[in-house]
Protein backbone atom coordinates (compact mmCIF):
# COMPACT_ATOMS: atom_id res chain seq x y z
CA UNK A 1 0.00 0.00 0.00
CA UNK A 2 2.68 2.41 0.65
CA UNK A 3 4.53 1.85 -2.64
CA UNK A 4 1.13 2.52 -4.37
CA UNK A 5 0.50 5.60 -2.71
CA UNK A 6 4.06 6.76 -3.66
CA UNK A 7 3.31 6.14 -7.08
CA UNK A 8 0.17 8.76 -7.47
CA UNK A 9 1.28 11.42 -4.70
CA UNK A 10 3.90 14.00 -4.77
CA UNK A 11 7.02 13.44 -2.63
CA UNK A 12 6.05 15.87 -0.13
CA UNK A 13 9.50 14.68 2.05
CA UNK A 14 11.44 16.25 -1.19
CA UNK A 15 9.04 18.99 -1.84
CA UNK A 16 9.94 20.29 1.65
CA UNK A 17 13.96 19.46 1.58
CA UNK A 18 14.56 21.37 -1.67
CA UNK A 19 12.82 24.38 -0.79
CA UNK A 20 14.61 25.08 2.48
CA UNK A 21 17.56 24.21 1.03
CA UNK A 22 16.82 26.78 -1.88
CA UNK A 23 16.82 29.84 0.72
CA UNK A 24 20.37 28.94 1.45
CA UNK A 25 21.04 30.10 -2.29
CA UNK A 26 21.38 34.15 -2.31
CA UNK A 27 18.56 36.06 -3.90
CA UNK A 28 21.09 37.84 -6.22
CA UNK A 29 21.98 34.74 -8.27
CA UNK A 30 18.25 34.61 -8.98
CA UNK A 31 18.17 38.26 -10.24
CA UNK A 32 21.26 37.85 -12.26
CA UNK A 33 19.86 34.70 -13.84
CA UNK A 34 16.40 36.85 -14.86
CA UNK A 35 17.26 37.71 -18.01
CA UNK A 36 18.80 34.42 -19.21
CA UNK A 37 15.18 32.93 -18.24
CA UNK A 38 13.41 35.01 -20.06
CA UNK A 39 15.49 34.95 -23.31
CA UNK A 40 14.87 31.28 -23.52
CA UNK A 41 11.39 32.36 -25.19
CA UNK A 42 12.62 31.76 -28.29
CA UNK A 43 12.73 27.87 -27.44
CA UNK A 44 9.19 27.73 -27.07
CA UNK A 45 6.33 28.20 -29.09
CA UNK A 46 5.27 32.20 -28.85
CA UNK A 47 2.29 32.42 -29.68
CA UNK A 48 1.27 29.28 -27.11
CA UNK A 49 3.21 31.14 -24.31
CA UNK A 50 1.65 34.44 -24.49
CA UNK A 51 -1.88 32.97 -24.40
CA UNK A 52 -1.15 31.03 -21.27
CA UNK A 53 0.58 34.34 -19.61
CA UNK A 54 -2.94 36.31 -20.81
CA UNK A 55 -5.07 34.00 -19.74
CA UNK A 56 -3.51 34.04 -16.27
CA UNK A 57 -2.60 37.54 -16.13
CA UNK A 58 -5.61 39.76 -17.44
CA UNK A 59 -4.12 43.29 -16.98
CA UNK A 60 -4.40 45.44 -19.95
CA UNK A 61 -3.62 48.85 -18.21
CA UNK A 62 -1.65 50.55 -15.83
CA UNK A 63 -2.69 50.01 -12.18
CA UNK A 64 -1.11 52.02 -9.42
CA UNK A 65 -1.20 49.79 -6.34
CA UNK A 66 -1.98 51.41 -2.48
CA UNK A 67 1.04 52.94 -0.99
CA UNK A 68 1.06 51.00 1.92
CA UNK A 69 1.35 47.58 0.22
CA UNK A 70 4.27 45.54 1.46
CA UNK A 71 7.64 45.32 -1.05
CA UNK A 72 8.77 41.67 -1.81
CA UNK A 73 11.68 42.61 0.51
CA UNK A 74 8.82 41.85 3.81
CA UNK A 75 7.90 38.30 1.86
CA UNK A 76 9.13 35.44 4.78
CA UNK A 77 8.13 32.46 5.32
CA UNK A 78 7.00 33.11 8.94
CA UNK A 79 4.54 34.93 7.34
CA UNK A 80 2.78 32.49 5.37
CA UNK A 81 1.78 29.07 5.01
CA UNK A 82 4.64 27.00 3.81
CA UNK A 83 3.51 25.99 0.70
CA UNK A 84 1.69 28.80 -0.73
CA UNK A 85 5.36 31.01 0.40
CA UNK A 86 7.50 28.44 -1.50
CA UNK A 87 5.57 28.38 -4.69
CA UNK A 88 5.09 32.08 -4.94
CA UNK A 89 9.41 32.46 -3.59
CA UNK A 90 10.13 30.16 -6.54
CA UNK A 91 9.44 33.09 -9.00
CA UNK A 92 9.65 35.86 -7.12
CA UNK A 93 13.31 35.93 -6.03
CA UNK A 94 14.21 36.42 -9.38
CA UNK A 95 12.63 40.06 -9.06
CA UNK A 96 13.85 42.73 -7.29
CA UNK A 97 12.97 43.56 -3.41
CA UNK A 98 11.45 46.80 -3.83
CA UNK A 99 8.47 45.35 -6.05
CA UNK A 100 5.36 45.39 -4.56
CA UNK A 101 2.97 42.52 -5.08
CA UNK A 102 -0.75 42.15 -3.44
CA UNK A 103 -1.59 38.41 -2.46
CA UNK A 104 -4.47 36.25 -1.31
CA UNK A 105 -3.30 32.64 -0.97
CA UNK A 106 -5.93 30.08 0.09
CA UNK A 107 -9.50 29.00 -1.70
CA UNK A 108 -10.27 32.20 -3.40
CA UNK A 109 -13.53 32.48 -4.86
CA UNK A 110 -13.97 36.29 -5.49
CA UNK A 111 -12.49 38.94 -7.47
CA UNK A 112 -10.24 41.55 -5.75
CA UNK A 113 -10.51 45.07 -6.00
CA UNK A 114 -6.46 45.23 -5.94
CA UNK A 115 -4.35 43.15 -8.36
CA UNK A 116 -3.48 40.50 -6.88
CA UNK A 117 -1.52 36.69 -7.05
CA UNK A 118 -3.98 34.10 -6.04
CA UNK A 119 -4.62 30.15 -6.54
CA UNK A 120 -8.08 30.16 -7.75
CA UNK A 121 -10.91 32.52 -9.31
CA UNK A 122 -14.15 32.80 -10.49
CA UNK A 123 -14.89 31.74 -13.88
CA UNK A 124 -16.31 35.07 -15.29
CA UNK A 125 -15.58 37.96 -17.04
CA UNK A 126 -14.77 40.14 -14.31
CA UNK A 127 -11.90 38.32 -13.10
CA UNK A 128 -8.86 40.56 -14.27
CA UNK A 129 -7.53 41.77 -10.94
CA UNK A 130 -6.89 37.77 -10.04
CA UNK A 131 -3.50 37.05 -11.62
CA UNK A 132 -3.28 33.09 -11.33
CA UNK A 133 0.05 30.58 -10.47
CA UNK A 134 0.65 27.45 -9.24
CA UNK A 135 0.09 27.80 -6.12
CA UNK A 136 0.11 25.02 -3.57
CA UNK A 137 0.81 22.36 -6.05
CA UNK A 138 2.49 19.41 -4.09
CA UNK A 139 -1.33 19.15 -3.51
CA UNK A 140 -3.28 20.20 -6.52
CA UNK A 141 -1.25 18.77 -8.90
CA UNK A 142 -0.60 15.30 -8.91
CA UNK A 143 -0.29 12.93 -11.70
CA UNK A 144 -0.67 9.40 -11.90
CA UNK A 145 0.51 6.09 -13.92
CA UNK A 146 -2.50 4.09 -14.36
CA UNK A 147 -1.62 0.50 -15.17
CA UNK A 148 -5.39 -0.20 -15.48
CA UNK A 149 -7.27 -0.44 -18.99
CA UNK A 150 -10.30 1.19 -18.66
CA UNK A 151 -12.19 -1.85 -19.66
CA UNK A 152 -11.19 -3.79 -16.50
CA UNK A 153 -12.45 -1.09 -14.71
CA UNK A 154 -15.46 -1.45 -12.54
CA UNK A 155 -19.11 0.16 -13.92
CA UNK A 156 -19.38 2.78 -11.05
CA UNK A 157 -18.30 6.18 -10.43
CA UNK A 158 -16.21 6.65 -7.06
CA UNK A 159 -16.45 9.70 -5.29
CA UNK A 160 -14.73 10.14 -1.49
CA UNK A 161 -14.36 13.23 -0.55
CA UNK A 162 -14.38 15.71 2.90
CA UNK A 163 -18.15 16.62 3.66
CA UNK A 164 -18.54 19.44 5.54
CA UNK A 165 -20.80 22.54 5.93
CA UNK A 166 -19.13 24.50 3.53
CA UNK A 167 -19.11 21.69 0.48
CA UNK A 168 -22.58 22.47 -0.45
CA UNK A 169 -21.98 21.14 -3.54
CA UNK A 170 -20.89 17.65 -2.46
CA UNK A 171 -24.03 17.69 -0.24
CA UNK A 172 -26.28 18.04 -2.60
CA UNK A 173 -24.44 15.67 -4.65
CA UNK A 174 -24.22 12.70 -2.00
CA UNK A 175 -28.24 13.80 -0.62
CA UNK A 176 -28.77 12.79 -4.55
CA UNK A 177 -27.14 10.11 -5.26
CA UNK A 178 -25.37 8.16 -2.13
CA UNK A 179 -27.81 5.33 -2.42
CA UNK A 180 -27.34 5.37 -6.31
CA UNK A 181 -26.47 1.48 -7.19
CA UNK A 182 -23.93 3.00 -10.14
CA UNK A 183 -22.17 5.01 -7.18
CA UNK A 184 -19.80 4.22 -4.41
CA UNK A 185 -19.99 7.42 -2.65
CA UNK A 186 -18.71 7.77 1.13
CA UNK A 187 -17.37 11.10 3.16
CA UNK A 188 -13.98 10.90 4.66
CA UNK A 189 -13.67 13.10 7.72
CA UNK A 190 -14.77 11.90 11.04
CA UNK A 191 -16.48 15.54 11.89
CA UNK A 192 -18.79 15.26 8.88
CA UNK A 193 -22.19 16.40 9.28
CA UNK A 194 -23.89 13.50 7.74
CA UNK A 195 -22.19 10.41 9.34
CA UNK A 196 -24.39 8.01 7.69
CA UNK A 197 -22.07 9.14 5.04
CA UNK A 198 -19.03 7.84 6.29
CA UNK A 199 -16.56 5.86 4.80
CA UNK A 200 -12.94 5.22 5.48
CA UNK A 201 -10.96 6.91 2.95
CA UNK A 202 -9.48 4.73 -0.22
CA UNK A 203 -6.06 5.57 -1.79
CA UNK A 204 -5.92 6.61 -5.57
CA UNK A 205 -4.56 3.01 -6.59
CA UNK A 206 -8.11 1.88 -5.58
CA UNK A 207 -10.26 4.90 -7.48
CA UNK A 208 -8.34 3.72 -10.44
CA UNK A 209 -10.29 0.18 -10.09
CA UNK A 210 -13.80 2.43 -11.04
CA UNK A 211 -14.20 3.84 -14.94
CA UNK A 212 -15.82 7.14 -13.64
CA UNK A 213 -14.52 9.06 -11.14
CA UNK A 214 -16.42 12.21 -9.05
CA UNK A 215 -14.83 15.28 -9.33
CA UNK A 216 -16.65 17.63 -7.41
CA UNK A 217 -15.34 21.33 -6.35
CA UNK A 218 -15.11 21.97 -3.26
CA UNK A 219 -14.89 25.60 -1.89
CA UNK A 220 -12.76 26.32 -4.68
CA UNK A 221 -11.41 23.69 -7.60
CA UNK A 222 -12.23 19.96 -7.81
CA UNK A 223 -8.57 19.31 -6.54
CA UNK A 224 -8.28 15.62 -7.81
CA UNK A 225 -9.26 16.45 -11.44
CA UNK A 226 -5.55 16.81 -12.15
CA UNK A 227 -4.90 13.26 -11.16
CA UNK A 228 -8.45 12.06 -12.67
CA UNK A 229 -7.65 13.74 -15.85
CA UNK A 230 -3.76 11.98 -16.01
CA UNK A 231 -5.38 8.32 -15.56
CA UNK A 232 -7.47 5.83 -17.91
CA UNK A 233 -10.68 6.57 -15.93
CA UNK A 234 -13.09 9.57 -16.47
CA UNK A 235 -13.49 12.39 -14.18
CA UNK A 236 -17.36 13.06 -13.74
CA UNK A 237 -18.50 16.73 -13.16
CA UNK A 238 -20.56 19.85 -14.13
CA UNK A 239 -19.03 22.29 -15.91
CA UNK A 240 -16.58 23.72 -13.90
CA UNK A 241 -17.22 27.36 -11.62
CA UNK A 242 -13.75 28.34 -10.41
CA UNK A 243 -10.02 28.20 -11.89
CA UNK A 244 -6.39 27.71 -11.45
CA UNK A 245 -3.64 27.14 -13.08
CA UNK A 246 -4.66 24.31 -14.62
CA UNK A 247 -7.09 26.63 -16.69
CA UNK A 248 -10.39 24.88 -16.21
CA UNK A 249 -12.24 27.04 -18.31
CA UNK A 250 -10.75 25.75 -21.20
CA UNK A 251 -11.95 21.99 -20.60
CA UNK A 252 -14.47 21.26 -23.49
CA UNK A 253 -17.54 18.78 -22.13
CA UNK A 254 -17.46 15.53 -23.26
CA UNK A 255 -14.53 15.96 -25.02
CA UNK A 256 -12.13 16.48 -21.45
CA UNK A 257 -14.80 15.16 -18.92
CA UNK A 258 -18.50 13.37 -18.47
CA UNK A 259 -20.63 16.52 -17.99
CA UNK A 260 -23.59 16.68 -15.83
CA UNK A 261 -26.19 19.28 -14.86
CA UNK A 262 -25.02 21.22 -11.85
CA UNK A 263 -27.95 19.78 -10.46
CA UNK A 264 -26.71 16.12 -11.06
CA UNK A 265 -30.21 15.32 -11.72
CA UNK A 266 -28.65 13.39 -14.91
CA UNK A 267 -25.88 11.65 -13.34
CA UNK A 268 -27.63 8.27 -14.10
CA UNK A 269 -28.57 8.43 -16.95
CA UNK A 270 -24.83 9.53 -18.17
CA UNK A 271 -23.22 6.94 -16.87
CA UNK A 272 -25.34 4.57 -18.40
CA UNK A 273 -24.73 6.13 -21.26
CA UNK A 274 -21.07 6.18 -21.18
CA UNK A 275 -20.97 2.16 -20.13
CA UNK A 276 -23.14 1.25 -23.22
CA UNK A 277 -20.27 3.41 -25.52
CA UNK A 278 -16.63 2.59 -24.17
CA UNK A 279 -14.79 3.50 -27.60
CA UNK A 280 -15.89 7.69 -26.78
CA UNK A 281 -15.10 6.77 -22.89
CA UNK A 282 -11.51 6.24 -24.38
CA UNK A 283 -11.29 9.20 -26.69
CA UNK A 284 -12.24 11.40 -23.80
CA UNK A 285 -9.65 9.41 -21.94
CA UNK A 286 -6.89 10.20 -24.61
CA UNK A 287 -7.95 14.15 -25.07
CA UNK A 288 -7.62 14.30 -20.97
CA UNK A 289 -4.25 12.57 -21.27
CA UNK A 290 -3.22 15.08 -23.95
CA UNK A 291 -4.75 18.15 -21.80
CA UNK A 292 -2.96 17.41 -19.26
CA UNK A 293 0.26 16.50 -20.91
CA UNK A 294 1.16 21.00 -21.31
CA UNK A 295 1.50 20.97 -17.26
CA UNK A 296 4.43 18.56 -17.23
CA UNK A 297 7.47 20.67 -19.33
CA UNK A 298 9.07 22.02 -16.32
CA UNK A 299 11.28 24.85 -18.24
CA UNK A 300 8.18 26.20 -20.25
CA UNK A 301 6.15 25.95 -16.86
CA UNK A 302 8.61 28.27 -15.06
CA UNK A 303 8.87 30.74 -18.44
CA UNK A 304 5.22 31.35 -18.27
CA UNK A 305 5.28 31.96 -14.39
CA UNK A 306 7.89 34.44 -14.36
CA UNK A 307 6.08 35.93 -17.31
CA UNK A 308 3.20 36.54 -15.27
CA UNK A 309 5.01 37.75 -12.60
CA UNK A 310 6.77 40.30 -15.15
CA UNK A 311 3.45 41.36 -16.87
CA UNK A 312 2.26 42.47 -13.08
CA UNK A 313 4.97 44.07 -12.25
CA UNK A 314 4.82 45.84 -15.88
CA UNK A 315 1.16 47.19 -15.66
CA UNK A 316 1.28 47.79 -11.78
CA UNK A 317 3.99 50.54 -13.16
CA UNK A 318 6.81 49.14 -11.06
CA UNK A 319 9.29 47.62 -13.83
CA UNK A 320 10.08 48.11 -17.58
CA UNK A 321 9.93 44.97 -19.42
CA UNK A 322 12.59 42.50 -19.52
CA UNK A 323 11.39 39.87 -22.09
CA UNK A 324 10.94 41.03 -25.56
CA UNK A 325 7.46 39.29 -25.15
CA UNK A 326 4.49 41.12 -26.56
CA UNK A 327 1.30 41.05 -24.15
Amino acid sequence: MMLSSIKHRNNKQKYYLLNYLSLLIPDFIYRNNLRKKLNSLSDFDLDYIKNRVNYYNKLNKEIKLNKDDESLNNFKIKNFHRTYFFDTYEYTRFFEKRLKLKMLFGDITHSPEIPSIVKSRPINENNQNSILMKLNKIRHFTYTKDSNKFDNKANKLIGRSAITKKHKKRIDFFKMHFNNNLCDLGAINKDTPYPEWLKNKISIEDHLKYKFIMCVEGVDVATNLKWVMSSNSIAVMPKPKIESWFMESKLIPNKHFIEIKEDYSDLEDKIEFYISKPEKCKEIIKNANQYISQFKNKNREDLISLLVLEKYFHFTNQKEKTSNLDY
